[in-house]
């Protein structure tokens, strides 16, 4: 009876994948309204879904967010802690390197921001921020993982946009529920491990988009042109019964079940993507708003734009990434820094602004963060190196405390000191903030039960400070 029950499912499905070639049209449609299975919220959800801004490299806090008169005033000397900064690269590190940086209050908060994003301290008011980071590695690979998955070492591990959908599902029926907007320039370190659904099923891996050219937005999905409907319904007429052999043979198989679901999906996506990406709908102030008038914001704006209109169609994580490392100061911090903050500041407050006005920042929760932060003493003559002890990042929208800072690191910028929150902390947070208990949204792997923060299971909390 199960294999009858596997068989006629994957038969209904084999009919949708060539309806949604071209054969049935329109018809099809109202067929295709099966959504992946998702465990619900476990309480009342702050928000219903998550733009992620990763800051690829590393950005320097005390340039940019965390404002060190003590560490401007030794510039040049000698860094007076009883023991070595940590580093990546002992042997190059050097005296304490101030900002050259100047800090101001802004907005009713008086929060002190640096001079180099005057875009991110416009919407002060709007951001929560976070002084008092701590991760457990200064290695990019290992601390990319951490941010991503909750752990270390482990390659196969879930990323948090997965956990998310499997947690929650999605919140459309046409566009996958995780999508991700890598740099046009090229991949972040780890590439696609930083949204790979490891051991959960395979629908729950993020859907990379191309942004720019809306005629090939997701690779393999059009149909090629030399390829008639005919012909496409009798490939996808082949793939079907092929999968029906397969699924009435293996039944638990979580790939195949991923595969039928993506056929459905793709159908839905090739009209639906199009549109999603069209920048050209958008106002010219909006472009505007977002920088795509201005060749060093456009490329980063036009990511930022995007994703605030596949969250305005219920796509429940956005991540938007950086080509490699662009954060990665190790020489020239302070022109480097400034170079990269010319390019992403305005986009990022401008994603804030937009959802704010058109009503949706309440329910969405804005995340811009890096893997970990960088070093008060220099390396090398002008360069900073990585530093896991204590960085920043900034959440708003989405239930978190606005015109809010909180915790804090030492004189220098190296340690956080007061109401300290590790990665594992923030992903507790950021789940809870969307309706997930950390300790409850777990997946059977291998005969256990396995969670995001398995690693720090017992010890990671949610930091209740920053909800408002």
């Amino acid at each position: 009876m199960q294999i009858r029950d596997d068989i006629l499912r994957v038969r209904r499905r084999a009919f949708l994948g060539q309806s949604a070639s071209g054969v049935l049209g329109s018809i099809a449609l109202s067929w295709l309204t099966a959504r992946a299975e998702a465990i619900g919220p476990h309480h009342a959800p702050k928000a219903e879904r998550i733009v992620c801004l990763f800051q690829n490299g590393g950005p320097s806090q005390m340039d940019l967010f965390d404002e060190k008169p003590e560490l401007t005033r030794l510039s040049g000397k000698p860094y007076p802690g009883q023991s070595k900064v940590e580093t990546l690269s002992p042997s190059a590190s050097g005296n304490l390197l101030g900002s050259p940086f100047k800090f101001h209050p802004h907005g009713e908060c008086g929060m002190r921001l640096s001079e180099i994003i005057p875009h991110i301290a416009g919407i002060a008011d709007e951001i929560t921020l976070v002084r008092s980071m701590t991760t457990e590695s200064v290695c990019h690979e290992t601390a990319l993982r951490i941010a991503h998955s909750g752990h270390p070492l482990a390659t196969d591990r879930p990323s948090f946009g997965s956990w998310l959908t499997y947690g929650l599902g999605s919140g459309n029926q046409e566009l996958p529920a995780f999508v991700v907007l890598p740099d046009p320039g090229g991949l972040p370190i780890n590439g696609t491990l930083n949204w790979s659904a490891g051991w959960l099923p395979a629908q729950h891996q993020g859907t990379p988009f191309s942004v720019g050219d809306s005629s090939t937005p997701v690779l393999n999905l059009r149909t090629p042109d030399r390829i008639t409907p005919a012909a496409r319904a009798r490939q996808l007429n082949l793939v079907s019964r092929l999968n029906q052999e397969h699924a009435a043979r293996f039944p638990e198989n979580t790939d195949l079940e991923a595969r039928l679901r993506d056929f459905e999906t793709a159908a839905r996506m090739q009209s639906a993507v199009p549109g999603a990406v069209d920048l050209k709908q958008e106002t010219e102030e909006t472009r505007k708003l977002y920088g795509l008038d201005q060749p060093a914001t456009q490329a980063y704006g036009m990511r930022c734009l995007l994703a605030r209109r596949l969250i305005e169609r219920g796509v429940r994580f956005v991540g938007v990434y950086l080509n490699s490392q662009p954060w990665d100061t190790h020489a020239d911090n302070a022109n480097a820094t400034k170079n990269v903050a010319a390019g992403i500041d305005q986009p990022s407050a401008a994603l804030v602004r937009d959802l704010k006005q058109r009503g949706l920042l309440d329910s969405t929760l804005v995340v811009w963060m890096g893997e970990f932060g960088r070093t008060p003493v220099s390396q090398g003559a002008n360069g900073r190196d990585h530093s896991r002890r204590g960085f920043s990042l900034w959440l708003a929208g989405g239930g978190m405390k606005p015109g809010y800072a909180h915790g804090g690191t030492d004189d220098f910028g190296y340690e956080s000191i007061s109401e300290i929150v590790t990665m594992h902390d923030l992903h507790a947070t950021l789940l809870h903030a969307l309706g997930l208990d950390h300790q409850r949204l777990a997946f059977d792997h291998e005969g256990r039960q396995e969670t995001l923060t398995d690693i720090d299971l017992t010890r990671a909390k949610v930091v209740r400070e920053l909800l408002a």
